[in-house]
């Protein structure tokens, strides 16, 4: 297809003719005899988005889910009366998703049998970590006698269990199309079955991710399943959100050494020794601003005031050479890559705090974030010929759109040549 009167980040004026890659820009193209015709309109023409951490089912599933995070409820009344109003899914279960402590403290299975009705439940803990179910869940899953119904994400044993939901992926597909995103990275472990059917180009980053938990905290077992799948050629990516896990994970690279396409995931708490470290090792961090949009007046309760400036490195890890690109985690943050963008730029907290405001970054670096292939985050993609030809064109001018990061831009979307989404 030819898209004409393209604006481009580099301020030039340019056609675009575009199949699987781009295959020509310059000036005043002529359409071919059937070619479809895309008008730009001046408007600008940039990468199509890859949003570098998500999962997919979790994501899809989301759609026919009750959210109980603290911007739904406040207090373990209104918990009880959105459990109380929630009907059942097919599978018979009430799926809760988001809630997190500051609602009405831990849960267990005693606390959510006195909240929930009696019916198999099972809420999952925002940062996506822990599921707690109650007792007609656990004896569902032939669990009856759990101790406190609080099982890991990460075993699959139990999760085997549960019936199957079915999932709408083209729905989720269609809202990533409207977001100009046009390739996704997979971060749930474990995934044997990656989803099909999506236009976007999928990456899966099974069988080499990896979740660590601080009172599972093992150097020398983590060298060894760095280890295994370099052997086999696999890139790792390691899920860290504390300072500990992200010491332990250097400390082990430093063992095994880094392939091309090692990862850390979320990097939620870098501290000053670690800057350099991921710097020399040359290995990828995947983080999510977002969280300081979504999450950042609990962070500024619950993490110690000396250790804000730690919280979601952008700019400082930027400046010291480490390789970043940007991510949602869809759906444990908003899905809009542009509100990630956004956030990079302020850091405000819900309740209007600026968060560690030295690491605000420039609104074009935040959009270029979001610009790196699967195989490489960190280094953008151009709008030249050769490049994949998966773009997103907006309804404004660069100037405009790199001011607004607004998702609202979004004209079309192209993927492989092929319009996926237009307004």
């Amino acid at each position: 297809m030819l898209i004409q009167r393209a604006s481009l980040l580099d301020g030039r004026i340019a056609d675009i003719r575009v199949g699987e890659a781009i295959e020509d820009v310059g000036p005043s193209l002529r359409a071919r005899r059937g070619e479809a015709v895309l008008d730009a309109a001046l408007g600008a023409v940039i990468p199509g988005l890859h949003d570098h951490h998500v999962h997919v089912y979790s994501a899809a599933a989301e759609q026919n889910s009750l959210r109980v995070g603290p911007r739904e409820a406040h207090d373990t009344g209104e918990l009880r009366r959105l459990l109380a109003g929630a009907a059942p899914g097919a599978d018979g279960w009430i799926r809760a998703i988001g809630y997190h402590e500051q609602v009405a403290g831990p849960l267990d299975r005693d606390r959510l049998d006195a909240l929930a009705p009696a019916v198999p439940v099972r809420v999952q803990h925002r940062s996506g970590v822990l599921w707690v179910l109650n007792s007609a869940g656990l004896a569902a899953i032939n669990r009856p006698d759990h101790p406190d119904g609080i099982l890991r994400s990460a075993d699959p044993t139990w999760a085997e269990a549960l019936p199957r939901r079915d999932t709408d992926i083209d729905s989720y597909a269609e809202r990533l199309a409207r977001y100009g995103i046009t390739g996704i990275t997979d971060a749930t472990p474990d995934l044997s079955e990656p989803p099909r059917g999506l236009p976007q180009h999928l990456h899966v980053l099974a069988p080499g991710k990896k979740i660590l938990h601080d009172d599972m905290l093992d150097l020398d077992g983590l060298v060894t399943w760095i280890g295994e799948r370099h052997a086999r050629g696999v890139p790792v990516a390691v899920h860290c959100v504390t300072s500990a896990q992200l010491v332990v994970t250097i400390a082990a690279m430093r063992v095994t050494g880094v392939l091309p396409g090692d990862r850390i995931e979320h990097a939620a708490m870098v501290p000053e020794d670690c800057v350099r470290d991921l710097c020399e090792l040359g290995v990828t961090v995947v983080t999510q601003p977002n969280f300081v949009t979504e999450r950042g007046d609990a962070y500024r309760s619950d993490v110690d005031a000396a250790d804000h400036h730690q919280l979601w490195r952008v700019a400082t890890l930027l400046a010291a050479g480490v390789r970043v690109a940007l991510s949602t985690d869809a759906p444990f943050g908003d899905a809009d890559p542009w509100a990630v963008m956004r956030a990079a730029v302020h850091r405000r907290t819900p309740h209007g705090f600026v968060l560690n405001p030295a690491e605000r970054i420039p609104p074009r670096t935040a959009l270029e974030l979001f610009f790196g292939t699967a195989q490489d985050p960190a280094h953008p993609r151009r709008v030249d010929v050769g490049q994949p030809g998966d773009l997103c064109v907006l309804a404004a001018p660069p100037r405009q759109v790199v001011e607004t990061l607004d998702a609202d831009l979004v004209a079309a979307t192209i993927i492989g040549g092929s319009v996926v989404f237009s307004r």
